[in-house]
């Protein structure tokens, strides 16, 4: 009530990807007729003029906003999950029955694993995929990755158990803590593909960075994944 009119400039790249912003300030405009709206910039800023009411209820807007979008995505995170935990259980089962044979011999034994959590594993644990003794190999097939420990003719099948226990083990504590997002490259930005990896394993020591030729996957601690969702978008 102090200041008859107040200017506000927000910050609408934390919702490219998910909304067209031309569509999203269109929508403002219809929720605040009292507010005046300045032209969208390149970088999703725009300048909105008002009260300081009218202001706080647009900014109380656009939080619904951002929270049916957190929410949308857990939804969607957790359907996933539990669609890939279903496909583990099932691939896992099948595997083992196929490939399993009596460990008289220290034998063979299969683990099935999330792509992202091998990949993951054998880039920052590479030491449990190895033991005296013991060939660790891996056969990637899309989402899942099968992991086959046996026996090189110097180990036990205590050994190959051990080794299967560890992979075991460390995919299921990386499996409640990793996130992984995927950072689009449109055709200019292709050229600074390279800069962008190096930066980000550089910021990032924790994560995974994997490039691919339009586009760049970032696997880590959700902490991290979050601090690089927020850079890119900025």
């Amino acid at each position: 009530q102090v200041f008859s009119s107040v200017t506000s400039v927000l910050s609408m790249g934390v919702f490219k990807g998910q909304f067209v912003l031309e569509d999203l300030v269109a929508e403002m405009k219809k929720q605040r007729g009292d507010l005046s709206f300045g032209s969208l910039r390149s970088d999703g800023q725009i300048a909105v003029q008002g009260s300081f009411p009218a202001i706080k209820a647009l900014r109380d807007f656009l939080l619904l906003k951002a929270k049916s979008l957190s929410e949308k995505d857990k939804k969607e995170e957790s359907k996933s999950h539990q669609r890939l935990r279903r496909r583990l259980q099932e691939h896992r089962s099948t595997t083992e029955m196929r490939n399993s044979v009596p460990d008289g011999d220290g034998g063979k034994q299969v683990v099935v694993l999330d792509t992202d959590i091998y990949r993951y594993m054998k880039h920052f644990f590479p030491w449990i995929f190895q033991e005296d003794g013991v060939v660790v190999s891996a056969v990637t097939d899309g989402d899942i990755t099968t992991v086959c420990v046996e026996n090189a003719g110097r180990a036990d099948a205590g050994q190959v158990s051990s080794v299967k226990k560890k992979i075991e083990d460390q995919s299921i504590k990386l499996h409640s803590i990793l996130r992984k997002i995927r950072i689009p490259l449109k055709e200019h930005e292709k050229h600074r593909h390279k800069g962008v990896c190096e930066r980000l394993k550089s910021c990032y020591p924790q994560a995974l960075v994997v490039p691919y030729d339009a586009h760049i996957e970032v696997i880590g601690f959700s902490s991290d994944v979050f601090e690089v969702t927020k850079e890119m978008s900025s």
